[in-house]
């Protein structure tokens, strides 16, 4: 199948699955703008904009420890973006917020308690069929090590080629830095089925994976990050030396 080929495939996926299965991310009790209540209703008017760790009203984000894992952290703008499908995230104006996230990265390793090398790292934003909250919101947390493994043994260069992550066909390219955004790089017709992962890659740049949420993949690029950072955990290292496993990722693989 031919990246083109794949690109159809997964947009028609898509209008199956939702269809079919009803792809509407959660339930109707569900408050998706509870992420924005916090970043725009309490670290935006707090005097030391609690409970954001970072609140930079200048350079337009925010750093907020996320709830699942002990070192997650997401990175949002203090300005109204639902998510990866908002336009305003291909003007060259708007803030680079992978850019700023990775910036923020030290925060991670401090939370762990535990050093972190950037190569274990990654940022990643869900789709919308794949996503809880409707602020756009990047993750920044360690990568599995099973995706570091697969990525490093890959020969990914600056064209795009696929990679099968947990059974998910990403495409994968090297870019340089940052700039310009991800978002840029990708600027697709219909940005909201994508998911976008950024990891360094092993001998400089970044990796660029972008997957398209189609049939029963909801386009969650987070499932690539362990969010108890096993590759690093000194406890874990030493489980695995007596013989004890326990960092199994959810979908079955390391």
């Amino acid at each position: 199948m031919t990246l083109r080929d794949y690109g159809t495939a997964a947009r028609l996926g898509l209008v199956a699955a939702v269809a079919v299965f009803g792809l509407s991310g959660c339930g109707k009790s569900h408050d998706r703008g509870a992420l924005w209540k916090v970043v725009h209703g309490r670290c935006a008017v707090d005097a030391y904009h609690k409970p954001c760790t970072v609140y930079d009203e200048k350079d337009g984000y925010a750093l907020l420890k996320d709830q699942t894992g002990r070192g997650q952290y997401l990175v949002i703008p203090t300005q109204k973006v639902p998510g990866v499908e908002d336009p305003v995230l291909l003007k060259p104006e708007t803030p680079n917020y992978f850019a700023e996230a990775w910036g923020e990265r030290a925060h991670v390793a401090q939370s762990y308690g535990f050093e972190i090398p950037d190569s274990h790292l990654s940022m990643a934003i869900n789709s919308r069929p794949g996503r809880t909250q409707d602020q756009l919101h990047i993750h920044l947390d360690c990568l599995t090590s099973y995706a570091r493994a697969e990525l490093d043994k890959n020969m990914i260069t600056e064209d795009w080629s696929l990679v099968s992550l947990y059974g998910h066909p990403y495409r994968a390219r090297i870019v340089a830095s940052l700039e310009p955004s991800p978002f840029r790089v990708i600027a697709a017709d219909d940005m909201s089925i994508h998911t976008l992962v950024i990891t360094p890659a092993k001998h400089g740049g970044f990796i660029l994976l972008d997957d398209m949420a189609h049939v029963l993949d909801h386009g969650s690029g987070e499932e690539l990050q362990d969010h108890e950072c096993h590759l690093d955990d000194p406890h874990h290292k030493t489980m695995i030396m007596d013989g004890m496993d326990m960092g199994q990722h959810p979908n079955g693989m390391m």
